[in-house]
């Protein structure tokens, strides 16, 4: 049996992948529709969990707004358009790294994380923790932060009065 059979099998008799929803047709008219895809949406969790350990922030965030457009051409039935080329070289360029292994928890209609690793991590657990052996030097941050704020300090200097200029100082 296939991975998206038996994964169907399986999230299925979990009441996984059941959507309830009102869609806006490309005529503009809404309407309700009901899907049951558990595979599906079991592997969509899974792939977002793996592209969080593996895509800077930043990549992240287009990635959101470009899978909704995508998903917009695809609905719409414009695949063979130029957008939609350029669209898969981004996508096709995002998912180079993205790569592991996600443990899912299906329970009661619901998909939980229950793991999660990643040969090509961005996800550094000695950066990341507040431990006194972190490997992030915190002293750095001061610096950053004034710098980072300067924009909100000087807007606030001009508009806010006094009692905002002292925003990160």
């Amino acid at each position: 049996m296939d991975l998206i059979s038996e994964l169907n099998t399986i999230a299925g008799e979990h009441g996984v992948g059941r959507v309830d929803m009102i869609e806006d047709r490309l005529v503009g008219i809404k309407s309700r529709e009901i899907y049951e895809a558990p595979a599906a949406l079991s592997i969509i969790q899974a792939h977002r969990e793996l592209e969080t350990l593996t895509l800077t922030k930043d990549v992240l965030r287009f990635k959101s707004s470009a899978e909704q457009r995508y998903a917009e051409l695809t609905y719409d039935g414009l695949w063979f358009t130029p957008l939609k080329t350029a669209l898969d070289a981004f996508v096709n360029e995002t998912q180079k790294t993205v790569t592991g292994t996600i443990q899912l928890k299906l329970y009661k209609g619901s998909t939980t994380i229950a793991g999660r690793t990643a040969p090509k991590a961005l996800y550094n657990k000695s950066l990341a923790t507040y431990d006194p052996h972190s490997t992030f030097d915190e002293a750095s941050a001061a610096g950053f932060i004034a710098l980072w704020g300067l924009p909100a300090r000087q807007w606030a200097g001009v508009n806010g009065g006094a009692e905002h200029s002292q925003l990160g100082s």
